[in-house]
């Protein structure tokens, strides 16, 4: 799922590419996506766009809502990606391809193309007009580059969870996800199964700068290459090469060189250094060490 620093980037992006133009024509290509019917969809046509924005895991297009006969109120198109939702830009005078599309926004410079890979169909689209009704979307996660120390505390200590859990918590957190949160973990140094609760000050501090520091260093490095790309993001993914842990199990830990271990729950995986982050334990996986119970290694060494 793309999470605060890809969602950043592709709202950055398309609010550079729009530049207050205006929405021409919305043609949904899959009706599954659309979970709003009122105000129908069509009438977000015509209106000019005030900005983009982000809100948790969300993409939000703000429209014009001062028009005759109406509140002056901002309409809201608000796109939740969820785990297989992409966003393309196609210039105005290129075709964009049908193929994987569920809707088409044409603006003035181009048209914006929601695509979903799979067939789950997860993604979703809103039309909400007005702030009261916006905001009724919002999980209310924190918005950590936002925030101080004393604030995240007081989000973790909220509930006694893992830290894994917390942090992917989108009422406790905003934007954080799978990916992330493997990467946050292991900047800070902290098993993804310590509760939250067991944590002194000094780990609740290493724990708030590993945040911030590796969801900014990801947005910039994110919004690096979507520069590189023409101003748009062409590889959205929750897998990359030049992560610490997520996604490379059995790979070596750059800081340690220990193999990357993984306890596989569901559709999702946690990704971990034993060395750097649960002094050498190996954590029970779920499905594997339930098989072979005794024989499930304890540690890195065996």
């Amino acid at each position: 799922m793309p999470e605060l620093p890809d969602v950043s980037v592709y709202a950055e992006s398309l609010a550079a590419k729009l530049g207050g133009g205006v929405l021409r024509r919305i043609r949904i290509a899959n009706p599954f996506l659309l979970r709003t019917a009122v105000p129908p969809i069509n009438a977000a046509e015509g209106r000019s766009v005030h900005g983009v924005e982000r809100l948790g895991k969300r993409v939000v297009i703000v429209l014009q809502g001062d028009v005759p006969d109406e509140p002056s109120q901002d309409w809201f198109l608000v796109l939740h990606l969820m785990i297989a939702g992409r966003l393309h830009w196609y210039p105005a005078g290129a075709k964009p391809p049908a193929k994987g599309a569920l809707a088409f926004f044409e603006f003035d410079a181009g048209t914006l193309v929601f695509t979903e890979a799979g067939t789950q169909r997860r993604a979703s689209l809103h039309l909400v007009v007005g702030r009261e009704a916006l905001a009724a979307m919002d999980p209310g996660g924190l918005e950590v580059l936002q925030a101080s120390q004393a604030e995240f505390d007081a989000r973790l200590l909220a509930g006694k969870h893992t830290l894994k859990r917390a942090l992917t918590a989108p009422q406790a957190f905003s934007g954080i996800g799978n990916s992330y949160s493997d990467e946050i973990l292991h900047r800070a140094r902290l098993s993804p199964v310590t509760l939250t609760t067991a944590l002194g000050a000094d780990e609740r501090a290493r724990l708030f700068n590993a945040t911030r520091e590796v969801l900014t260093e990801w947005t910039e490095r994110l919004r690096d290459e979507a520069a590189r790309s023409g101003g748009w993001p062409k590889s959205v993914t929750a897998f990359r090469s030049e992560m610490a842990v997520h996604g490379r199990f059995g790979q070596p830990c750059p800081v340690c060189g220990a193999p990357v271990q993984r306890i596989v729950y569901a559709s999702n995986e946690t990704n971990y250094c034993a060395r750097c982050q649960t002094g050498g334990k190996l954590l029970a996986d779920r499905a594997l060490s339930r098989l072979l119970k005794a024989s499930w290694p304890k540690t890195l060494d065996g």
